[in-house]
């Protein structure tokens, strides 16, 4: 096992006038360093392209993931796919991106713009092998993983944007790849970076997209290790305890809410210094104990977080908020989604008296399933998360 991580990343625009997209990423993890990556392209658009993609991408993911090979998925697929009655045939093309034990990458191409792959800041050409599995010519390459590699799969609708108005023949992969180099240049995530190239598409296309179209994208990375302290012990006895095992861990160290920051002051010894500058007005403002990375308020500021990590599972639109604001969901949310890769959240149970006033929307079970929902949308993010409880 090696110190890699893989950040995965990706966002799709629908075809014009259509509500479902007819391209579909689906993850699969295998263990805990190994995982399948599929974005499939239905034929056409709409429900049926949809149906399509969605199949291929779930039956490939599925049965790659548990060590079939590549031969008897397509095979699945060519026995499983609806007939289109329009066309008479029953047609998604494929990438498969399959990271084994973050060493190496196998990438399995049918059809979709060749996968870009941009390795010390420039577009590179890697080998592929030519196959022909069930009538279908499929290209397979395999590339031993570097940090800092990021791989740019897509669907046909990217390199189609512009067709016909800013570009004669569409957006050449060519020239994607040279705008993804500047793009990889500025070290955001890959979620972001798979958000602009999808932007620059809906821009190209004139905000009327003429094909669905989706960008996924891979950022081979070292791990991160980020640390959070949510809220104090049940038993004020364990608050030793507590921070010991909190401090002890390597990494950035969080503290979240005033209590719990007053307990992390008097066990490092220093003083908490409180700020009454509010960057934002509905965040409140973060304080400071040195030996702590960020120490901000709590539920109100969690809860902001939990938003913008919805959002940016989603459309990933609040990224121009928490990207450079210096409140303390922002800065939060620049740890936990664009630096960390392993999370340990350490959650105090004692119940804030403050907290029980029935005309306050907080209480003690809102605390827990901030904790919860909050960790489920990290692990979406493909985080590792660990949550102890005291």
């Amino acid at each position: 096992m090696n110190d890699l991580f893989a950040d995965i990343g990706y966002k799709s625009i629908n075809h014009e006038g259509e509500q479902l997209c007819g391209d579909h990423v689906e993850i699969v993890e295998q263990g805990e360093n190994s995982t399948v990556i599929v974005l499939a392209d239905g034929l056409g658009s709409g429900v049926k392209a949809s149906i399509l993609s969605t199949l291929t991408s779930k039956i490939i993911s599925t049965m790659l993931a548990e060590g079939l090979t590549l031969e008897d998925c397509v095979e699945t697929i060519a026995a499983t796919l609806p007939i289109c009655s329009v066309r008479g045939v029953a047609y998604s093309t494929f990438t498969i991106i399959h990271l084994i034990d973050n060493c190496e990458a196998e990438l399995i191409q049918f059809d979709n713009p060749l996968t870009i792959l941009i390795r010390d800041g420039i577009n590179q050409e890697y080998p592929m092998r030519e196959m022909n599995i069930g009538g279908k010519r499929i290209f397979k390459s395999v590339i031993k993983l570097r940090e800092g590699d990021v791989f740019v799969a897509m669907s046909d609708g990217c390199p189609h944007a512009g067709l016909g108005r800013i570009y004669n023949f569409g957006w050449k992969r060519e020239q994607i790849a040279e705008f993804m180099e500047t793009v990889a240049a500025g070290g955001y995530t890959a979620k972001t970076m798979s958000t602009i190239l999808v932007d620059k598409c809906y821009e190209l296309y004139g905000g009327k997209p003429g094909d669905d179209a989706t960008a996924c994208v891979i950022k081979i990375r070292n791990r991160e290790p980020m640390n959070l302290l949510f809220g104090p012990p049940s038993n004020r006895n364990d608050g030793d305890n507590m921070m010991s095992l909190f401090f002890s861990k390597a990494g950035k160290h969080i503290v979240c809410g005033g209590t719990t920051a007053s307990i992390a002051s008097r066990y490092l010894g220093k003083p908490l210094k409180a700020s009454l500058n509010f960057e934002q007005s509905d965040v409140p403002p973060i304080a400071t104990i040195e030996g702590v990375d960020l120490v901000t308020e709590g539920v109100i500021t969690i809860n902001k977080v939990l938003t913008y990590a919805k959002d940016y599972l989603a459309d990933n639109k609040s990224y121009e908020q928490w990207s450079f604001k210096h409140d303390g969901a922002s800065q939060i949310c620049r740890l936990l989604f664009e630096e960390a890769t392993d999370i340990n959240f350490y959650v105090g149970r004692a119940v804030n008296p403050a907290h029980q006033n029935p005309d306050l929307p907080i209480n003690f079970n809102i605390k827990m399933n901030l904790v919860q929902e909050l960790s489920e949308c990290l692990k979406k993010m493909g985080k590792r998360i660990k949550v102890s409880y005291f």
